[in-house]
C-alpha cells in the first residue's frame, strides 16, 4: 500500500505517512505545561479491545503515537493503564531523539505515573531505566510503605488528600521546566483532566472496527457538562481516521 495521508481538513491534500504531526506546534501556557490527550476508539466508540488498546490502531495510528511521545516533555498516565498495557520507559527512535536534542530536549520524555493508591509494583519495567527514573504523582495521604519502596525507584510527589490535586501537579510540572504534556489515559485519568479544565487538545484516532459489548468509552466520570470541541485537522490512512480537536473553553 502507498505510504500517504490524506488531509481532509483544513484543506485535502497529501502528506507521506512518515510525515504525519512532524511539524506540531503548542502555544505556551502561563503557569502549567500544554496538556494533550492521545486516545484510540472504535467506530462505535470503545476505548479498549479485552482491556487493552493493543491491536485497534494500525499503521497511522502507530506513527501518531511515536510522534506525539516526540513532541512532549512529559507522557501522564494513571497507574491503571500503566498495570493493564504494561508500560515501560518510553522509547524512541535515534532519528526522532535527534530531533528532540535539536530542539534543546532531551531524548526521551520522562514518564509521570497518578496514583492515589501507590498500587504499583516497584520491580514493572517503567522502573528500569535509572537515567530516566519515572514521576509518581500520588496524594499527600497515600500508605506510607508503598510510597518509601517506590521512592527507591522513582521520584514520588504528593499533591491533596484523597485524590490526587491534579492543577497542582501540573503547576509543580512546569516550575520544572515541563511545557508540553501528553496524557495517554486512561479514561478515568481523562476525566479528572477534563473536569479540572487542564486539557488544551485531543488526538483521536477512529479505528475502522466494531466492538460491542460493554467496552468504555475514553472517558470515564463526569467533566462537568458537556464539553465542546472544536475541530483542526482530520486525516485518514487505510480506513483509520485521524482527528485533532482544540477543548473550546
Amino acid at each position: 500500500m502507498e505510504r500517504v495521508v490524506r488531509v481532509l481538513f483544513p484543506e485535502c491534500r497529501e502528506e507521506a505517512l512518515e510525515d504525519l504531526y512532524a511539524d506540531l506546534r503548542f502555544p505556551e501556557i502561563a503557569g502549567r505545561p500544554f496538556l494533550y490527550l492521545n486516545m484510540v476508539a472504535t467506530a462505535d466508540g470503545a476505548a479498549h479491545l479485552g482491556g487493552r488498546t493493543r491491536g485497534m490502531g494500525g499503521a497511522a495510528d502507530r506513527v501518531a503515537f511515536r510522534r506525539l511521545r516526540e513532541h512532549c516533555d512529559v507522557v501522564l498516565v494513571g497507574a491503571g493503564t500503566v498495570r493493564l498495557e504494561g508500560y515501560g520507559p518510553p522509547r524512541l527512535d535515534p532519528r526522532a531523539q535527534e530531533r528532540r536534542r535539536r530542539r534543546g530536549s532531551p531524548p526521551v520524555p520522562r514518564l509521570a505515573v497518578v496514583s492515589a493508591r501507590l498500587h504499583l509494583d516497584p520491580s514493572l519495567k517503567l522502573f528500569a531505566e535509572p537515567r530516566n527514573r519515572p514521576v509518581v504523582i500520588t496524594t499527600e495521604d497515600a500508605d506510607p510503605f508503598r510510597r518509601r519502596a517506590l521512592e527507591a525507584v522513582a521520584e514520588v510527589v504528593a499533591f491533596g488528600r484523597g485524590s490526587v490535586d491534579l492543577p497542582q501537579a501540573l503547576t509543580w510540572l512546569y516550575e520544572s521546566g515541563v511545557r508540553r504534556v501528553l496524557c495517554e489515559g486512561g479514561p478515568s485519568l481523562n476525566a479528572h483532566l477534563l473536569a479540572a479544565k487542564v486539557v488544551d487538545e485531543l488526538f483521536l484516532t477512529v479505528a475502522p472496527l466494531l466492538a460491542g459489548g460493554a467496552a468504555g468509552r475514553i472517558v470515564a466520570g463526569p467533566v462537568g457538562g458537556p464539553l465542546r470541541l472544536a475541530l483542526r485537522e482530520l486525516r485518514e490512512y487505510g480506513g483509520e481516521l485521524l482527528a485533532r480537536y482544540q477543548v473550546v473553553r
